[in-house]
């Protein structure tokens, strides 16, 4: 089983056989994963993670969670805590426990009030093409100058 298990986080293709992709992958609290983390089916953490982490499916990184890496996958539900980028094709949903340090790419994105968030957010259109603001630098001179005028 150790050995099954082993191939499996290495991509090994004879030990991987039997894996279903519908089943769901847990990485439990209290358990440390140091190196890429790649899932083809749907991956949920609650322990920590030293590395880059991806799935092909979506990633749940409940309260307990942290992510010392970039984190790639369809859909991402989070509510611990991100310490790298985030890139995701879909739906980023962020929870009020979670905490983010870093940059996020992705086409859809709910921020739950509570949540921290620190870095750059791009939003990507369904192309997966990054959207262009035209006039970033009048955009933010609007925010600014009534926050002046408040003083």
């Amino acid at each position: 089983m150790k050995n099954r298990i082993m191939g499996i986080l290495k991509g090994n293709n004879n030990a991987s056989n039997n894996f279903n992709p519908n089943n769901l992958n847990i990485i439990n609290a209290g358990t440390t994963v140091t190196g890429d983390l790649n899932s083809e089916g749907d991956l949920r953490i609650d322990g920590t993670v030293k590395g880059y982490v991806s799935s092909k499916a979506r990633l749940v990184l409940g309260p307990t969670s942290r992510v010392d890496g970039d984190v790639k996958s369809v859909n991402i539900e989070i509510s611990g805590e991100v310490n790298g980028n985030i890139f995701v094709q879909e739906l980023l949903i962020v929870k009020n426990t979670a905490k983010i340090n870093g940059d996020i790419v992705s086409t859809k994105l709910i921020i739950e009030a509570g949540a921290e968030f620190n870095g750059k957010c791009q939003m990507k259109d369904n192309k997966n093409t990054l959207k262009k603001i035209n006039n970033e630098e009048q955009t933010a001179k609007s925010f600014e100058n009534p926050a002046k005028q408040a003083l």
